[in-house]
């Protein structure tokens, strides 16, 4: 009888466990929202109208509206094949030549830092993998506030590339919508009320999404009170180069702040300014009080990154060191440089000047003030959906445009859509 009983009940449980066997594991993952880049993207892929325009990308493009491949990156990429170098792994912290002259390329050849061997750098995943790295650093071994405070408004990869580290992301204000500028009393006001042992995110130059850069003076400020309240500076240098088409002025920030004494993390990305987007070439920097600190934080950043990806891919790193160690294809590399950096400005120029052509009565000058790929123009949503509505002009909803999507054929129309829907 018991066994009858039991042969009943595993027969009533048989469609329950084929139910459980039958479902899948991941019916409860929630669909995600798109990317806000990559939706602007595809809107404008789907659009048929001729004078259409993608503003929402930020790689470069060059007048034909096409991407552009440095003459000497292009050049380089030919003396490493040449070379006929081995594919073995990299070490995990990188290409050692490469972490070298993107350290010198950062702090200047003769900066102290690099003198007293106090910088940790290692090759990361371009710039984002790069940032992701000081992000698990810092994770696992700041021993204070486990807070980085980031700038209002930032790019948008930086906090989400904190949390999922594991650490707390705050803000500080920076940018004033009034004036299509930096709200420099705002930010000293919000850093003074930052507690102290904090990190303290910094855009070297080129804000991103912004445009907005602090002057030199203002950075003096920025420096001094950071380093009053004991914070921790991160700086995230994207377009070293790009901004103003010279590296050095680029990196006057980060090489201020050392001179103040302060040890940075930095990030550092070649996509912009060597145009090696897909090749992922970046690098992540700690500066450190002395050598044998830089010995003990090399060993840890390597035990972070062993089961992360346990080494970085050695293509667009080789390409890069040579195009920053063989002096000729430096030389031409600095003037792709200024070029791209040329173009951008003339970009603003001749947007600034066609909207005043339109008979656009609003101040534009904020066009022109702001630097490297982005403007804020100001637009509000409603504008942001009339222009892409009525001119096919496709940009994120803050009104955020990519100067490097403007070219001499496309700029008047952009002028006269952006006049028309700002009356």
């Amino acid at each position: 009888m018991f066994s009858s009983a039991s042969s009943s009940l595993q027969r009533s449980a048989a469609p329950c466990l084929t139910a459980v066997r039958n479902a899948s594991f991941w019916s409860g993952v929630e669909m995600g929202p798109p990317d806000a880049i990559l939706g602007v993207t595809e809107a404008f892929k789907r659009d048929n109208n001729p004078k259409k325009m993608n503003l929402g990308v930020g790689a470069y493009r060059d007048d034909n509206g096409q991407p552009f491949v440095l003459p000497s990156v292009r050049q380089a990429e030919q003396n490493v094949l040449a070379a006929k170098l081995n594919k073995e792994y990299a070490p995990i912290g990188g290409e050692g030549d490469f972490c070298k002259e993107a350290a010198k390329l950062a702090f200047g050849a003769d900066s102290s830092v690099l003198k007293d061997s106090r910088n940790v750098t290692v090759q990361g995943i371009s710039g984002t993998g790069s940032l992701r790295i000081g992000a698990e650093f810092i994770s696992k071994h700041w021993p204070t506030n486990r807070t980085i405070f980031l700038p209002k408004p930032t790019w948008g990869n930086h906090t989400p590339i904190f949390k999922f580290a594991g650490f707390n992301v705050g803000g500080y204000t920076y940018y004033d919508p009034s004036t299509c500028g930096l709200n420099f009393s705002g930010a000293m006001e919000d850093i003074k009320n930052i507690p102290e042992g904090s990190v303290i995110m910094l855009h070297a130059c080129a804000h991103n999404p912004t445009g907005v850069d602090p002057t030199p003076e203002q950075w003096k400020e920025m420096s001094a009170l950071i380093k009053q309240k004991n914070l921790l500076p991160y700086f995230d240098m994207a377009y070293q180069g790009f901004a103003s088409g010279d590296v050095d002025k680029d990196a006057f920030a980060l090489r201020h702040f050392i001179d103040d004494g302060h040890n940075v993390l930095l990030s550092q990305s070649f996509a912009k300014n060597m145009g090696l987007y897909g090749e992922r070439v970046g690098a992540f920097t700690v500066v450190c009080a002395d050598g044998d600190e830089a010995a003990r934080v090399e060993s840890q950043i390597k035990i972070l990154i062993r089961p992360m990806y346990s080494n970085p891919p050695r293509h667009g790193a080789r390409i890069a060191t040579e195009v920053m160690t063989n002096p000729e294809l430096r030389a031409q590399w600095l003037m792709d440089v200024k070029g791209m950096a040329d173009r951008i400005i003339s970009m603003r120029s001749q947007l600034r000047d066609g909207l005043a052509k339109n008979g656009s009565s609003r101040d534009w000058k904020h066009i022109t003030d702001q630097i490297g790929m982005f403007a804020f123009t100001g637009m509000s949503p409603d504008q942001v959906e009339k222009i892409t509505k009525d001119f096919s002009v496709y940009l994120t909803k803050d009104g955020r445009i990519s100067i490097a999507g403007i070219t001499s054929g496309n700029v008047g129309h952009l002028a006269e859509a952006m006049a028309t829907v700002t009356k």
